[in-house]
């Protein structure tokens, strides 16, 4: 009882401590001495993350709004005082690619403890990572630290940029596709499982907030997953998008695990929602001839076109499940399309951003050079360059009727999570119709009173839960 006592009123000492050092000293904290007004301390960085650069930008954990989680905080008590930091990217690093262009985001806990090596040097403040350091030992006692997962996060969603730029990205805005990659949000750990989340049209990761706020504040998935994001520029075509991502993917692993030995690497799991649930779909499925012979009435080899517009049209038709994807979750996804899509929106798009990408441009070239070889429902297309992520989202547009057959194998089990909006003549959650979203041979599937924001739905946030614990 003393000795609780004893750590409750240190962890009170370091929250005054920090509450005045917080107010002339915001930005800036590196190792080493530090004094701010008459106070004297040695910030002592333990177990702190390796891709947290100093200087750092610290708040308490407390002072951190909730909004973003809809005032969901997990955290829990104990020794010393929460902190939330961000720190810039390294950018002199090639891992600088895997790290969000916000900055990057760890919550720590700080405490006060004397100097065991000099007994008249300051106290130090030390700043740790309450899930690498779990406890402190004081004396013969030990004492778990205090923690909280929630606002770190929070904190960097409210400095990104990425929620203005995911809609400008998809009617041409460039912002977003120089953001394009695939993002870690916590250390990369070998032996913890990918959870790998795409978002959809005129979208970006930030959607993803909810489900990323619950899954670190459960200790057993936390312990299991890792968290990593996909940005992509949405007014891609649909078999392009699948393919960058792919290429994201691969880029990652060149980065983490060039031996290719890793545990990660087997048990990734796919959570995508809207398009995104589409393109996570396609990355679980074997192509064979289908999607090829939609578009084309002769084999790649007898095109007449260049080698790198060959391989690059090869790649966007024919691929092979992705290595390493055990299960896959879709949210409002639109499988069969959406009739919508070849209305006002649709036409709009076309006209703005159909003729961008590098794959529509190779499209372009060989549809030019092989007139015959071309589906007749498809030359205009190509010819004009009149692709893209809302227009192969059509329902009658032939290669999206292909792709809808293709479904990952037994061995990659899929599960649905739908929306309804109430009130609705028709069974839609305002931009998906329900029979797009669920398709045959899902491990499960959840229909939800919900609109398009399905993500946002605490239910749909605990059945993704439910799966990843399955």
């Amino acid at each position: 009882m003393l000795a609780d006592a004893a750590a409750t009123m240190a962890t009170q000492a370091t929250a005054e401590a920090l509450s005045r050092l917080l107010q002339e000293h915001r930005e800036g904290w590196m190792p080493g001495p530090l004094q701010a007004g008459d106070v004297r301390m040695h910030i002592e960085f333990r177990q702190v993350s390796p891709w947290l650069r100093p200087p750092l930008r610290i708040r308490r954990a407390q002072d951190v709004s909730m909004e973003a989680f809809n005032g969901q905080r997990h955290a829990r008590p104990g020794f010393g005082v929460p902190l939330a930091t961000l720190s810039a990217r390294n950018e002199a690093s090639p891992l600088s690619r895997l790290e969000p262009h916000s900055g990057i985001f760890r919550n720590l806990t700080a405490w006060i403890e004397p100097d065991a090596r000099q007994w008249d040097a300051p106290p130090r403040l030390v700043l740790a990572d309450p899930l690498k350091l779990d406890a402190v030992a004081i004396g013969s006692h030990r004492f778990q630290l205090a923690s909280d997962t929630s606002a770190a996060y929070a904190w960097a969603m409210q400095v990104s940029k990425l929620e203005r730029l995911g809609l400008w990205g998809l009617l041409g805005g460039t912002g977003i596709g120089r953001r394009a990659g695939l993002y870690l949000l916590e250390d990369y750990d070998p032996h913890k499982r990918p959870l790998v989340m795409i978002h959809g049209l005129g979208s970006n990761p930030l959607i993803w907030a909810q489900l990323s706020n619950a899954l670190w504040g459960a200790e057993d998935l936390r312990a299991r997953f890792q968290i990593w994001q996909a940005v992509y520029q949405t007014d891609t075509p649909l078999l392009a998008a699948r393919l960058h991502v792919h290429d994201y993917l691969d880029d990652a692993w060149r980065l983490l695990d060039p031996r290719g030995d890793a545990k990660a690497r087997a048990g990734a799991v796919l959570v995508g929602h809207s398009f995104g649930g589409v393109i996570s779909r396609l990355l679980c499925v074997e192509s064979g001839d289908a999607l090829w012979n939609a578009a084309f009435l002769v084999p790649p080899d007898s095109l007449d076109a260049s080698v790198e517009d060959l391989d690059v049209v090869k790649r966007i038709f024919s691929f092979h499940p992705y290595p390493g994807v055990a299960r896959a979750v879709f949210l409002a996804a639109p499988h069969r399309g959406i009739p919508s899509a070849a209305k006002l929106l649709g036409r709009l798009a076309r006209d703005l951003v159909g003729r961008r990408t590098m794959e529509v441009h190779a499209l372009r070239r060989i549809a030019l050079s092989n007139p015959t070889a071309i589906r007749p429902e498809m030359l205009d297309v190509f010819q004009q360059g009149w692709i893209n992520s809302i227009t192969t989202l059509q329902s009658d547009h032939p290669v999206r009727r292909a792709a809808e057959s293709l479904l990952p194998p037994r061995e990659i089990p899929y599960h649905t999570i739908a929306g309804v909006q109430p009130g609705h003549r028709d069974q839609t959650d305002g931009a998906v119709p329900l029979d797009s979203a669920l398709i045959p041979g899902a491990a499960s599937s959840l229909v939800l009173e919900s609109g398009h924001g399905i993500y946002e739905n605490p239910l749909a946030v605990e059945e993704v839960l439910r799966i990843l614990r399955d």
